[in-house]
């Protein structure tokens, strides 16, 4: 009886074992050979009126490819890709309107198309636009605060960049 114990315990503890295996919560690695990404500043063809939004875009951008660790930022020359990105739209719309035309709420909307590029096979891995927004509070028409709006939507379009980088192969 002891023998067919043991043997059962052993066999528990090889399933157990052989069925924990590597596994993430992201999908597939990244393509084979790409470690290190080549990551242009912005271009900007919104005609929006902030000039700085093209950098505050690659900036963020750098610093979650860093953070996250799957690939690392370099030069040109001595990167596996590039991601090359440009800011196509940037919309400020009313969003919550009262008492007549009292704009309470604000909704920015911003729109980039994002071109990943394998350097050594000269090949596009993908190209995608990426669409997202953020709100801000708007007193009497007032657009102060319309960079909280701007810079939560551009924390929702690196997100969105980065889990198609880091997922989906």
């Amino acid at each position: 009886m002891a023998a067919v114990t043991r043997a059962l315990i052993l066999f528990s503890f090889t399933v157990l074992i052989s069925s924990c295996g590597v596994y993430g919560f992201r999908g597939n690695n990244p393509p084979e050979g790409i470690r290190r990404i080549f990551v242009p500043q912005f271009e900007d063809a919104s005609g929006f009126s902030d000039p700085t939004l093209p950098e505050q875009f690659t900036q963020d951008l750098k610093v979650r490819i860093t953070n996250d660790n799957t690939f690392r930022i370099a030069e040109k020359t001595a990167a596996d890709a590039s991601l090359v990105c440009t800011i196509l739209t940037v919309v400020d719309d009313a969003l919550v309107i009262v008492s007549g035309e009292t704009v309470t709420r604000r909704k920015v909307t911003i729109s980039v198309a994002a071109d990943f590029q394998d350097l050594k096979k000269q090949k596009s891995i993908w190209k995608k636009n990426f669409v997202n927004y953020g709100e801000y509070v708007s007193a009497s028409n007032d657009f102060s605060d319309r960079a909280q709006g701007v810079s939560i939507a551009l924390n929702r379009i690196c997100e969105d960049i980065m889990i198609d980088l880091t997922s989906n192969w």
